[in-house]
């Protein structure tokens, strides 16, 4: 039993440690989201929805509520500009000052 649980704990360390290395900082995921909602660019656009889940899944684990809500928004405001094409040049994003502000 003792080596299961040995296991298991190394198992989840190592996992949480290669998910931690594939996490982009704030400043990129803020800099792409500003890109992505003025020009939704397919590719980019596509692989910064998932790495918005990816951190979504990291503060959910520290408990900051906040910052999960507003990824969550700011997830949103993407996938809008992707697939129902509201890019404009002049488009803000509504939610990256409460990206800057909560997490």
């Amino acid at each position: 039993m003792k080596c299961l649980t040995f296991l298991f704990l190394k198992f989840l360390l190592l996992s949480n440690f290669v998910m931690a290395e594939t996490i982009p900082t704030k400043s990129k995921i803020l800099k792409q989201s500003s890109d992505c909602i003025k020009d939704s660019q397919t590719k980019v656009c596509k692989e910064l929805v998932s790495e918005i889940e990816k951190l979504q899944l990291v503060v959910f684990d520290q408990n900051r509520f906040k910052c999960q809500s507003s990824l969550l928004g700011l997830q949103t405001e993407i996938i809008e500009a992707y697939f129902f094409n509201n890019s404009s040049k002049e488009k803000n994003s509504l939610m990256i000052p409460y990206v800057i502000k909560n997490c």
